[in-house]
């Protein structure tokens, strides 16, 4: 996923032209999400994590760059004095992002990413009070327990020992260690909002995503010289070729504006409680094309998806009278 951040502010009481407004934002960032991981797996054997990030990428850069300089003028293309910032931080949130979740989905399943995807926010907390001192509220600490607990019983499905057993041969928990590392490289580049201060979320995006892209087709050329990846040929490309437009047009740009307007219109804790029906969306999504899961799975899953409501909702009843 990507886009600015989130800020774990109190929501706002939309207006109903901002809350249609923001519903269907928020169902199209849904939409464009929802089936992105189910997608990757059965992409990924045809075009492996290192092509399928560097084509997303490029693609969907060329994508944002065009659409900031129609919104914002030419003059928005421009760095300024934040070209080293924001080549740091779109190599950790892209290049980095990118190239743990998808090695990682490529060991692993698609149930495993959205649960791990879906406690960013969490992360978040955690990060800001190790980095700033910032203790979370003890109902947020206990939700976030919760949510990780449950985390833990899907990726294990109940039996940790076995889990570790296989983690030394690269099975799942190895992928989906990855994916966390991913899941943390986008919770450091949420924080640069601060960094970007006056830049637009649409202008904060699009100009970190282009180092992310370069970032991205360099570990790519790495990859194949070392022999971990290949080049694509054209029936492989072929093949993927609707896989690969849904990822650079649906998940990186329809997805990213969705997302951002959404919380523009609805706040940030409104988005991001109907964004965990993403979770939901792939065990179902999963479940229609053949996979069964074990009852502690499922448990595992409602677990982290009811911690993530309960913290959501009573972040609202600390929100200031009137906001």
């Amino acid at each position: 996923m990507a886009g600015r951040g989130a800020r774990c502010g109190p929501a706002r009481l939309s207006s109903p032209p901002h809350l249609l407004k923001g519903l269907a934002w928020t169902g199209l960032a849904i939409l464009c999400w929802g089936p992105m991981f189910s997608v990757a797996k059965r992409t990924l054997p045809i075009v492996d994590a290192f092509a399928l990030s560097s084509i997303r990428y490029v693609i969907g850069c060329t994508l944002f760059l065009a659409i900031l300089a129609m919104v914002e003028g030419r003059a928005a293309l421009r760095y300024g004095t934040r070209l080293v910032p924001a080549i740091v931080f779109g190599l950790i949130g892209f290049a980095g992002f990118n190239s743990f979740v998808w090695v990682g989905l490529s060991m692993t399943r698609p149930e495993h990413a959205s649960i791990i995807m879906a406690i960013q926010t969490p992360l978040t907390a955690l990060v800001v009070w190790l980095a700033r001192g910032q203790r979370p509220a003890t109902f947020t600490l206990g939700c976030i327990v919760v949510a990780i607990a449950g985390v833990l019983l899907v990726v294990t499905r109940g039996n940790p020992a076995i889990a570790l057993a296989e983690l030394g041969a690269g099975g799942e928990l190895f992928g989906d260690l990855l994916i966390l590392g991913g899941a943390l490289c986008w919770v450091a580049y949420s924080f640069g909002g601060p960094v970007f201060a006056g830049w637009s979320p649409l202008r904060f995006t699009a100009l970190t995503c282009v180092p992310g892209a370069i970032g991205l087709v360099m570990f790519n050329v790495v990859a194949v010289q070392l022999g971990i990846a290949a080049v694509p040929d054209a029936a492989a490309l072929s093949e993927a070729a609707l896989p690969l437009a849904y990822f650079a047009i649906g998940t990186v740009v329809l997805g990213v504006l969705g997302f951002n307007n959404g919380v523009k219109h609805l706040g940030p804790l409104n988005t991001m409680l109907m964004l965990n029906i993403i979770p939901v969306s792939v065990f179902a999504i999963e479940a229609s094309l053949g996979r069964s899961f074990q009852l502690v799975e499922l448990a595992g899953g409602a677990i982290v998806i009811g911690a993530l409501v309960a913290n959501n909702l009573y972040l609202r009843t600390r929100r200031p009278p009137g906001a």
